[in-house]
């Protein structure tokens, strides 16, 4: 546990307070509509657009297990974390859609480019994932946080949690959300980049630092019969799961929706892949610096999981410390807000409002906080059961994104480039992707129990099935496409390119401007750098 002194509590007190004010100055704002609500008003500029993607991508229990694995098994898992041109890929890709169909959620997307069926399952199947994965995790890692960081009750930890998150996310909606979400960022990277410095003068420096880990612990492409991240696997399983939680998540999407138009929608998605940019080198390598410096007797770690705040309790300075416990604070505050805030947007607007379409704007609204409640309520109903949340079960909830992913991407992706896909694929898609995906847990989970057959089928890598699950979705939307009718183009139009007109084309052209392609470049060209840098021997 970290000795907190009072400079370190004035700095986290700060952080609370800043917080709450922010949610005080957006509930007063105008929240008469669900636009108002569920999008601040679509009027959120880019760079809050962008810090808070980023922030709701960056939970307390990332930057602990990213460090932690990069403590054991080396930079690997940064495949993941180079994930920043999939946020491009929204931005210049996607955007321009969603942007045109003025909708609030992913599953009012597909609704309009398939069918009412399609929305239903992917919102049921969203809601059901994120309360059973996402808010139980956050919560769980906050308790985590605070237990190790001030010392505080596990149980109280958790409670604090839910409670302050609640509370700021039920008040002000989407507008608090992505506010807060702008702090959180800044802070976040800023104690970070604190403990990277620091980890880094304490070993002697980057060429130190380079010979002590060795070419092993600082390599992206492990061998191809690696048993947990083959280099194929770590190759093309990441883009697919990173293709649906980057593009097509309304966790993620949410915060550009908000954008005032096109153009900063997609300034915002430019500005959050240079901020994902910096997860490899302010959690991953810090993590791989940990193991340097246990190796070297420097530090004492007794757990791959403690390594990031060990390296706080042992190289930060009392008042730092504050400051970097604020940005963990952040961490998990942020995730755990965007849970509740897109749970209950899409609860009120997939499934209330289809339910009762003459639901007036002020009925929806009041309906969204009070959905946000009932989240909240359930995370605390999670908390007796916390403790149970294994090490080997927090696998498995890493582990089921590459199950969930491979249809939900597949489907958008086809989608908007083929406009013969239509609305039977889709859903024929989604449910039997849906069901391989999660027989594939199933089996994995019982594995010790199986044979022949069903154990081959459990036992594949996670990763490989994750390709493996993404192409024979594929197949699945071409084969019963073009076995079954073609879809209406009229009713299609504007959702694919091939049915978009040339006005919109044009429309959407006009936004693009030499700043923004020559900095979505630099951030391929990082991307490619550290993926080069990091693939063998140093010297």
């Amino acid at each position: 546990m970290i000795n907190f002194q009072p400079i370190d509590w004035v700095f986290v007190a700060a952080y609370f307070a800043v917080v709450l004010g922010i949610s005080w100055w957006s509930f007063r704002q105008k929240q008469r509509s669900t636009e108002d609500y569920f999008l601040a008003s679509r009027h959120v500029g880019w760079f809050v657009i962008g810090a808070s993607i980023f922030a709701s991508n960056i939970g307390a229990e990332h930057i602990v297990g990213l460090a932690g694995t990069a403590a054991q098994s080396g930079v690997v898992m940064g495949h993941y974390e180079l994930h920043a041109w999939l946020v491009l890929v929204l931005g210049w890709v996607f955007i321009p859609f969603y942007m045109r169909s003025r909708v609030f959620t992913m599953p009012e997307f597909l609704e309009l480019r398939y069918a009412p069926q399609a929305r239903w399952f992917l919102s049921v199947i969203t809601l059901i994932a994120y309360v059973f994965t996402k808010i139980c995790v956050n919560v769980y890692a906050g308790a985590v946080v605070f237990q190790t960081l001030m010392g505080i009750d596990f149980w109280t930890g958790a409670l604090i949690v839910v409670v302050l998150t609640g509370i700021y996310t039920v008040l002000g909606g989407l507008r608090a959300v992505v506010y807060t979400e702008a702090l959180q960022t800044i802070v976040l990277v800023a104690g970070s980049v604190i403990v990277s410095v620091a980890g880094l003068i304490k070993i002697g420096g980057w060429s130190a630092f380079v010979r002590a880990a060795g070419a092993d612990h600082l390599n992206l492409f492990l061998p191809a019969n690696h048993p947990e991240f083959p280099w194929p696997g770590m190759v093309f399983a990441p883009p697919i799961v990173g293709l649906w939680y980057w593009c097509t998540d309304q966790y993620i999407v949410q915060r550009a929706l908000a954008a005032k138009n096109e153009r900063t929608a997609r300034r915002g998605t430019i500005f959050a892949a240079f901020l994902k940019l910096t997860p490899f080198y302010i959690f991953i390598l810090p993590g791989v610096m940990a193991y340097v410096m246990a190796k070297s007797g420097q530090l004492q770690l007794a757990s791959a999981d403690q390594a990031f705040p060990t390296m706080v309790a042992t190289l930060i300075p009392i008042g730092l410390r504050g400051l970097v416990a604020g940005g963990l604070l952040a961490a998990l505050m942020s995730s755990l807000a965007s849970c509740f805030n897109s749970s209950s947007t899409l609860f009120t607007m997939d499934i209330y409002k289809k339910f009762k379409p003459q639901s007036t704007e002020r009925e929806l609204v009041r309906v969204g906080r009070i959905a946000t409640g009932v989240l909240v309520l359930s995370g605390l109903a999670w908390i007796p059961l916390m403790k149970l949340i294994s090490s080997q079960l927090y696998h498995y909830l890493q582990s089921v994104q590459a199950y969930i992913a491979p249809p939900i991407a597949a489907v958008f992706l086809l989608g908007i480039f083929w406009k013969r896909i239509n609305g039977k694929a889709a859903l024929a898609t989604l449910v039997s992707g849906f069901v391989l995906g999660m027989a594939r847990l199933v089996a994995e989970l019982n594995k010790a129990h199986l044979g022949g057959a069903l154990y081959s089928f459990a036992n594949v890598n996670f990763l490989y099935f994750c390709i493996i699950l993404f192409v024979v979705c594929i197949a699945v939307l071409i084969v019963v496409s073009l076995l079954t009718k073609a879809p209406d183009y009229e009713k299609i139009k504007g959702l694919t390119y091939a049915t978009t007109v040339a006005e919109d084309k044009a429309a959407s052209r006009k936004t693009w401007g030499w700043k923004e392609v020559v900095l979505s470049l630099v951030v391929l060209g990082v991307v490619a750098f550290s993926l080069i840098y990091f693939s063998g021997p140093k010297g």
